[in-house]
């Protein structure tokens, strides 16, 4: 019979590393059993869905903001075109009617410490309302005349009034003044007064205004009415002199308040 050669089942150490490692694999421990193998531990995996599903909801929630507005913003500029088309909004129109100068006065005291200005001045001014389904319900105005140089000449008021479609009215009101002026305002306005063709006045209104459009009603906004184009000349006798108002223009512009800031 032909002897035959069994391997053997023990691996052959290279370095007798191998037959260690096997060996210390199948000593038992001191109780005769088996040691336990360590429980496999998956490394830590980060879950990204989290994120992913809170960018993702940030980014509808822009586009649909967005989309909105947009909306929004074409809703109302359809809007705005269909009630121009039907009633063709005009601003309303201002004009200075006449300009009187009773006294324009600055007084230097004898030891030159201070300066003092006295102006009293009739003013006629004409207020048109030029459409035809729009009125105008306006609070009381403010008036101020101002110098080319922004010093403040004279001021005063007009009563709180009411214009009708295609409605003209005409107010007659004075200003004055009479108060202490600082230097550089003396200096200015001296200038002015000096100049032959008269002192550059500019006549500025501030109020608000509320606008009625058929049944709609708006909420008050604050307009500013500039007439400028006006030469007047301190009168030298009793007898007010006759400002130059042929050249005025006025212009109306609305005055948007945003928290301490008015454009």
């Amino acid at each position: 019979m032909t002897d035959r050669v069994y391997p053997s089942s023990k691996p052959t150490a290279t370095n007798g590393t191998t037959t260690a490692a096997a060996n210390t694999a199948t000593k038992p421990t001191a109780n005769g059993k088996p040691p336990l193998r360590q429980p496999y531990r998956q490394p830590p995996q980060y879950h990204h869905r989290r994120r992913r599903s809170r960018r993702s909801i940030c980014c509808r929630c822009c586009f649909w903001t967005i989309l909105l507005l947009l909306l929004l913003a074409l809703l109302v500029g359809i809007a705005g075109a269909v009630l121009y088309a039907l009633y063709h909004p005009q601003r309303p129109q201002f004009s200075v009617s006449s300009l009187r100068i009773s006294t324009l006065n600055v007084t230097t005291s004898a030891d030159s410490s201070s300066s003092h200005l006295t102006s009293l001045l009739n003013v006629t001014l004409f207020s048109k309302n030029p459409n035809s389904h729009i009125t105008f319900f306006y609070d009381p105005f403010t008036l101020s005349c101002l110098s080319s140089s922004s010093v403040e000449i004279a001021n005063g008021t007009i009563p709180a009034f009411f214009s009708d479609t295609k409605n003209e009215t005409t107010f007659r009101t004075i200003l004055r003044e009479s108060r202490d002026l600082d230097t550089d305002s003396v200096t200015s306005l001296r200038s002015d007064l000096k100049r032959k063709g008269g002192v550059p006045m500019e006549i500025q209104m501030d109020t608000k205004v509320k606008v009625k459009l058929g049944g709609l009603k708006t909420k008050k906004v604050g307009i500013r009415v500039k007439c400028d184009g006006i030469n007047g000349v301190a009168p030298k006798s009793k007898s007010p002199s006759v400002a130059s108002v042929s050249g005025s223009k006025c212009k109306v512009d609305l005055r948007i308040k945003i928290w301490k800031w008015t454009f």
